[in-house]
């Protein structure tokens, strides 16, 4: 693995214990241009997490607190009139950023989650007649409280699609929880240092272009995607009942891209089904979408993935 990865995951320890899983994710996303999505509970250091990974690279980082009152203009950006020219001026949002955390997305309502869709796509922003580009690199972290309801809405498909990964964040173990409660109560944190550039960036994302996937791996992602939309066809008929839509094209596009980050952050110059596996449920969990009948059983996303994985044969 590349030394700058190192000194990178080196620099967030200092300040975030545990949860590999999420620097992982976030590692992968900046390696290949793809939004994260990150369902847990408060208190899990989510937003420590991006705010270090941006001074790790010296990048812009903001932070907007999704609230059901807030307007599409209070991320974008909106024309304000200027008096004195007798002309408006436009005002950029925070969305003009290279990390941004949308911090409890789904509590906003539809026009402002939809804000984001033209931003999360094209990496551009349309305010009145004007389109502006945004700095590369722009990843979107955005969070989810899957425990409260209230004031609550739930994200569209076509948004959720727009996410390359789907992360559950857990409680830390034991042993890391006494280690937060540690540094916090002595206020031991050590503060971070900027160990990368842009440069840098860019050297190891040509560097993870060049991680190797063979022609049977490659069909293995094909066919584990298409199992979601016609379990059936791979002898898992009880499925069928469960499964309402199955994931889309960019669900093969994102494994693929992403495996190939994964095996890159292990120092692996190939991809083996084992990094296939391993993000399976990132990629595809939030692509899938569930019946009724499965609501009704308690069958998630996750037991369905679980399901194929072990079907599908391994090249």
């Amino acid at each position: 693995m590349s030394q700058i990865i190192e000194n990178i995951k080196t620099e967030i320890a200092k300040v975030l214990v545990g949860q590999d899983k999420m620097v992982e994710a976030l590692l992968a996303g900046l390696l290949c241009r793809g939004h994260i999505l990150l369902e847990g509970v408060p208190g899990l250091a989510k937003t420590t997490a991006v705010n270090a990974l941006a001074k790790t690279l010296g990048l812009n980082f903001k932070r907007v607190q999704f609230t059901p009152d807030l307007l599409p203009s209070d991320i974008i950006g909106t024309e304000i009139y200027d008096p004195s020219t007798n002309t408006f001026k436009i005002k950029h949002g925070p969305i003009f950023t290279n990390l941004l955390l949308a911090d409890e997305i789904n509590r906003a309502p539809a026009k402002v989650q939809s804000a984001l869709l033209e931003v999360m796509q094209e990496r551009q922003v349309t305010i009145g007649d004007e389109s502006f580009k945004i700095d590369l690199p722009f990843l979107v972290m955005a969070t989810q409280n899957p425990v409260e309801q209230e004031g609550a809405y739930e994200l569209p498909e076509a948004q959720l699609d727009r996410f390359m990964l789907k992360v559950v964040v857990g409680y830390n173990t034991k042993e890391e929880e006494l280690e937060i409660a540690r540094r916090v109560a002595n206020n031991s944190f050590e503060s971070i240092q900027q160990v990368a550039t842009l440069e840098d960036l860019n050297t190891i994302r040509e560097e993870a272009l060049k991680v190797h996937m063979d022609e049977e791996i490659e069909r293995y992602i094909i066919e584990l995607v298409s199992a979601t939309r016609d379990p059936k066809a791979y002898g898992l008929e009880e499925l069928e009942s469960f499964i309402e839509f199955g994931a889309s094209p960019r669900a093969s596009i994102d494994m693929y891209k992403a495996s190939r980050a994964i095996a890159y952050l292990k120092g692996q110059d190939y991809v083996s089904p084992i990094e296939i596996a391993y993000i399976a449920k990132e990629i595809l969990r939030h692509r899938i979408i569930l019946s009724y009948e499965a609501e009704a059983e308690g069958v998630t996303q996750d037991i369905i993935i679980e399901k194929i994985l072990a079907s599908v044969p391994i090249p």
